[in-house]
């Protein structure tokens, strides 16, 4: 049996950190797992909650046995906690599953297992927007459940900045007074959105982006993409399986075409033609879309500086052409500051930016460079 740690794909560091404090008998009471969305921190808190079992004194029968369960999301030995739709009439005080429907609980059954099977499976519930109390508050029954006493046991907290501020304050009650044997860890690509009081009382782990070997590793393994496939989009995934997943879902090709168009209009200031590229992004306010589009820009603008230099490799390699064409129409055009505030752009869209604004001010940012050059 193989220390679970040593799945953890990539990440080299954070699995080592890991296998350190558990070496050394004193594991933290919480952790904050962050780092961007798609690089495996949920699978590695899962498999942390099994290293330390790995670790432990037990019979290996024991380890196996809690190792496969720990693997399944089964308690007692682990809790997952996840963002649930509110059910009708829902109160605090009741189970957070309580006054779900027979069909909603179905498909968060579904969605679970389709988890336990593949850790970097994102779980889809409609209508689950956060964290509600009662699943944090649901924590007391998990510590009212018999377990071995000489095992730790771990309750992750998946997208935990989507905790309210009830939750949020519910939870902070268990950091302050930790449970005994019990260890949190809270996952979140957006660790500022978390109180710092609960922040400042996690050990912080960074996760950093996946190279793209690893991207394709996990798009072959646990999705079951092809791997001509995976070797495509991982190059444009910025190290994120769930960006790699996007781009397949989206079409990867269909949105380069559309990224090459955005940059043609934009620079010939065929404003109306830009704008109607983005009608069906703005239509439905799709951020996600609309951040991956930015990206694909950004690239392009990246690969165009590295095209003049003649140095790095070159994704949009089937565009050369609108590269030389480009080229030899702006020779000396200067585009690194253009990539940094298209970049500016994206993230401003974690702050819920308007999407039709942040639209007018890509289109903006692109015309302008042929003005300034």
């Amino acid at each position: 049996m193989n220390n679970p740690l040593n799945e953890i794909v990539g990440q080299d560091k954070i699995k080592l950190t890991l296998d350190r404090i558990i070496s050394s008998g004193k594991v933290s009471h919480a952790f904050l797992f962050k780092g961007l969305e798609g690089v495996g921190k949920d699978d590695a808190a899962i498999r942390f909650a099994q290293a330390l079992v790995f670790n432990s004194e037990l019979p290996q029968e024991k380890k196996k046995n809690y190792i496969t369960q720990i693997g399944n999301l089964s308690e007692p030995f682990i809790k997952y906690i996840f963002p649930l739709p509110r059910g009708k009439n829902e109160t605090e005080d009741d189970n957070p599953y309580e006054k779900l429907k027979e069909d909603e609980i179905e498909l968060i059954q579904e969605e679970l297992s389709k988890k336990s099977a593949n850790h970097f499976y994102k779980i889809q519930i409609p209508k689950a927007n956060n964290i509600k109390i009662n699943s944090i508050r649901d924590i007391n029954h998990f510590l009212s459940l018999s377990y071995d006493e000489s095992v730790k046991r771990v309750v992750i907290i998946s997208d935990a900045h989507l905790m309210n501020d009830a939750a949020q304050n519910a939870l902070l009650k268990n950091l302050e007074e930790p449970p005994a044997n019990i260890i949190f860890i809270l996952v979140t690509h957006y660790p500022e959105r978390l109180r710092e009081t609960i922040r400042s009382r996690c050990w912080i782990m960074n996760f950093h982006p996946l190279n793209n070997s690893d991207v394709e590793e996990i798009l072959i393994n646990n999705f079951n993409i092809d791997a001509v496939l995976a070797k495509k989009v991982s190059a444009f995934s910025n190290g994120s399986v769930s960006n790699a997943l996007k781009l397949i879902n989206y079409g990867l090709d269909e949105m380069k075409e559309k990224a090459i168009r955005i940059l043609r209009y934009s620079f010939g200031k065929k404003f109306h033609s830009a704008y109607s590229e983005f009608e069906d992004i703005s239509k439905e306010s799709d951020n996600e879309y609309f951040s991956l589009i930015i990206s694909l820009l950004i690239q392009w603008l990246n690969d165009f500086i590295k095209f003049r230099s003649d140095s790095g490799k070159i994704l949009f390699n089937d565009y050369i052409e609108t590269f030389e064409k480009f080229h030899s129409r702006y020779p000396e055009i200067n585009l690194l500051p253009l990539a940094n505030r298209l970049d500016e752009i994206s993230s401003r869209l974690k702050n819920n930016i308007n999407l039709n604004l942040a639209i007018s001010n890509v289109i903006a940012e692109i015309a302008e460079v042929i003005n300034t050059k």
